[in-house]
């Protein structure tokens, strides 16, 4: 046997098992800060509690939904799939602990630090981004798989977004915080369309049985390329500028050919398969978003924050529980079999976005309700995810394998 293996296995079992690969802390703690933000604001929404968070508690919510639970999963899918892209070792060990630390201190930051200096959380919460772009990009250069930094500036944007809705609150200008935060979501949403064009036909046809439905280009460039236009025209501030009918046209666009995108997978052949429907349903979430902003550009009566919640708590949410399920998995050396109960969190999560996007719309006189109803079917959600997935998360991978 080669003593290099043994070395390398030895070093293994002496390393606690969540610090093997980043989607082991990253998921479990990104799923338990998901339940206890999403429950704070609640109770703070109600009137219940009084928080001491930096800035304050509607910056706090916006702020950390994306910059702190969104962008810890974002992080621990990269550095675990960079294992796979590049076939050598991934962050793990003390690098991770170090980046892990650095998240949480920034977490803590956010939530307890309304009486702290703002530079002082603004620099440490900043922090986390940066590294995790210098570690994935470290791997893919040492790998010399260059064609894999494209995810290295999308991290590094996501950072200056986060910068900048810092700097809204250090000088006091509500519109940078609004503009940080939406770079994000159209940052996220552009990526979340990427990875669902390259993985969800696969998964489809593994799943089911069934011939890989074959990608037409042109779909795939008109569908990608309006997010980008959107994002790009909102990163230079440039939408301001362009007539708001141009813009109605340009989102329906988008919505329109991502719809057509997605219909070509043929989803309804995964409704047997929870890891499948639930990921589709996800992707749904774009069009429908971006037909929101449509309709607002047109002169229709339809909120930013409900437009803006189809792409958060219904695109990103749904994809990331139903993302981490699967990846928790196979990068464990598990069968791609989710216990049952999964399926209830994913009907959860999913009911969850429809009341907060559609119910409240429809139903303005309950609004409340529908918000209250909505964070507490995502808390339990995410909770039967953090409740199935800890021991798998925290334990050795099932086939014996580093990772």
């Amino acid at each position: 046997m080669n003593d290099d293996h043994i070395t390398t296995m030895a070093k293994e079992q002496a390393l606690t098992a969540i610090l093997r690969q980043a989607f082991r802390p990253m998921f479990l703690f990104g799923a338990l800060f998901s339940v206890i933000a999403m429950a704070l604001w609640g109770l703070a929404l109600a009137g219940k509690i009084q928080l001491n968070v930096y800035h304050n508690v509607m910056f706090w919510h916006q702020h950390e939904m994306i910059y702190g639970f969104v962008a810890a999963i974002i992080v621990g899918f990269l550095l675990t799939a960079v294992q796979n892209w590049t076939g050598t070792r991934a962050t793990h060990g003390t690098p991770l602990l170090i980046l892990s630390v650095v998240w949480l201190a920034g977490r803590l930051l956010m939530l307890f630090g309304g009486d702290l200096p703002q530079m002082l959380v603004a620099i440490v919460d900043v922090a986390f981004l940066p590294l995790a772009a210098f570690m994935f990009g470290r791997i893919v250069v040492n790998a010399g798989q260059q064609k894999n930094l494209f995810f290295v500036p999308i991290l590094l944007l996501l950072a200056v977004s986060n910068a900048i809705m810092h700097a809204g609150v250090l000088l006091d200008q509500f519109h940078f915080i609004s503009y940080g935060s939406m770079n994000a979501v159209w940052l996220v949403t552009l990526v979340m369309a990427v990875v669902s064009g390259r993985v969800l036909p696969m998964f489809t046809a593994n799943g089911t049985g069934t011939p890989k439905v074959t990608a037409k280009p042109w779909l795939d460039k008109l569908a990608l390329g309006s997010l980008w236009l959107i994002f790009i025209l909102h990163f230079f501030m440039l939408i301001s500028y362009i007539p708001a009918k141009a813009m109605a046209v340009l989102f329906a666009l988008a919505a329109l050919a991502n719809a057509l995108r997605l219909l070509r997978v043929k989803g309804w052949i995964a409704w047997r398969v929870p890891l499948l429907w639930s990921l589709h349903i996800a992707i749904a979430f774009i069009p429908l978003g971006l037909l929101l902003f449509a309709l607002r550009y047109a002169g229709f009566a339809v909120g930013a924050s409900t437009a803006v919640h189809a792409l958060t708590a219904g695109a990103m949410g749904i994809m990331i529980l139903a993302m981490m399920a699967r990846v928790s998995l196979g990068h464990s050396g598990r069968l791609l079999q989710p216990k049952a109960v999964m399926s209830v969190a994913f009907l959860l999560v999913i009911c969850a976005a429809l009341m907060r996007v559609v119910m409240a719309s429809w139903f303005p006189s309950l609004t409340i309700t529908w918000y209250n109803g909505s964070i507490i079917a995502w808390v339990i959600a995410y909770a039967l995810y953090i409740l199935v997935y800890t021991p798998i998360l925290t334990k050795p991978r099932a086939d014996g394998r580093p990772g």
